[in-house]
C-alpha cells in the first residue's frame, strides 16, 4: 500500500471507530483516535502476523498496554480479517467478547490488558522468551503517556536493557493528555528521550500521524543491535475531528447525534481532499 492509500484507510477506520463507539454508547474516543495511525501502520505494513498465522509460534506479537483505547484496535483487527466488522455491533453489549479492554477471547488479541503498567512487563517477558528459545519473532507494545507514571514500566525498562532485548519495540502514544489533565501537570515525567536512553534503550521520535514517517521508523527496528527500541510518537488526542482534538473531555465520551454527524463529515472532507 502507498502512503496515500494508508492515509485514506486511516480516515475510514476513524469513521468506523466513531461508529462503533456511538453504537455502544461507550468508549475511549480521544485515545483511540490518537493511536489509530500507529496501529494501522503496524498491522498493514510491519507486523508479521495475521489471521492465517496467529497460532504460529514464530509470529510477531503485538500487546496493547494502553488497553482502554481498545476500540481502535478492534477496528484495525477487523480490517485485517481477524473477524467480520459486523461482530463489532455487539461492542459493550451483554455477553459480548468485545468489551472495553482487550481480552484473549477476541481473535487477534495476544494478552488481556488494561491495568496500566502491565503491557510492557508482559512484552519484556515475551521478548526474553523469544531470545531464550532462539525464535525470530519480534514484540511490539503501545504505551500511553499517562501510563508511564506506573512504576512497573521502569522495572520492565531496566530488565529489557539488561537482557539486550533488541527484538522488543515500545511505542509511546504521546498525546500529552490523560484522564485528569495534561500529563505534565498531573506528574511531570520528562525529559522522556533522555530517561529512556539512561535506562539503556535506543530512542527515536516521530510524528505519530505521518504515515510515511511511521513506516520508516517501524521498519528501522531495532534502532541499534543489542538494545530495545523506544519510539516516541507525537500524537493528538482526538486526531481527525477538530472539536475533539487536544480536548480533555474526549478522553472518554460518546458524541451526540449532532456531534457524530459533524465528525463524520469532517473525516469525509479530509478523504475528499486527499483524492483531489
Amino acid at each position: 500500500m502507498t502512503d496515500k492509500k494508508l492515509q485514506l484507510k486511516s480516515l475510514e477506520l476513524r469513521k468506523k471507530t466513531l461508529q462503533y463507539i456511538k453504537q455502544a454508547g461507550a468508549g475511549h474516543t480521544g485515545g483511540s483516535l490518537s493511536c489509530l495511525d500507529i496501529l494501522h501502520v503496524l498491522y498493514r505494513d510491519v507486523l508479521r502476523v495475521g489471521p492465517e498465522n496467529f497460532h504460529d509460534p514464530d509470529r510477531d506479537r503485538y500487546i496493547q498496554s494502553k488497553g482502554h483505547s481498545v476500540e481502535a484496535l478492534y477496528v484495525v483487527l477487523a480490517d485485517n480479517g481477524f473477524f467480520p466488522f459486523s461482530e463489532l455491533d455487539t461492542l459493550c453489549r451483554y455477553q459480548s467478547h468485545f468489551i472495553g479492554h482487550p481480552t484473549r477471547k477476541v481473535p487477534g488479541i495476544e494478552q488481556n490488558t488494561g491495568a496500566l503498567g502491565h503491557g510492557l512487563p508482559l512484552s519484556v517477558g515475551t521478548a526474553l522468551a523469544g531470545k531464550m528459545d532462539q525464535k525470530p519473532y519480534r514484540v511490539f507494545t503501545l504505551l500511553g503517556d499517562g501510563e508511564l507514571l506506573e512504576g512497573s514500566n521502569w522495572e520492565a525498562a531496566m530488565a529489557a536493557a539488561h537482557y539486550q532485548l533488541d527484538n522488543l519495540t515500545a511505542i509511546l502514544d504521546y498525546n500529552k493528555l490523560q484522564i485528569t489533565g495534561p500529563v505534565e501537570e498531573v506528574l511531570h515525567s520528562g525529559p522522556l528521550p533522555e530517561k529512556w536512553k539512561a535506562f539503556g534503550w535506543e530512542v527515536r521520535e516521530v510524528d505519530g500521524h505521518d504515515i510515511g514517517a511511521l513506516r520508516k521508523a517501524l521498519h528501522s527496528v531495532p534502532f541499534v543491535k543489542g538494545k530495545p527500541s523506544f519510539l516516541i510518537a507525537h500524537t493528538l488526542k482526538g486526531k481527525g475531528v477538530s472539536f475533539m482534538e487536544n480536548t480533555l473531555k474526549w478522553h472518554h465520551g460518546v458524541p451526540s447525534d449532532e456531534e457524530y454527524l459533524l465528525a463524520i463529515k469532517e473525516l469525509e472532507d479530509q478523504q475528499k481532499a486527499l483524492l483531489v
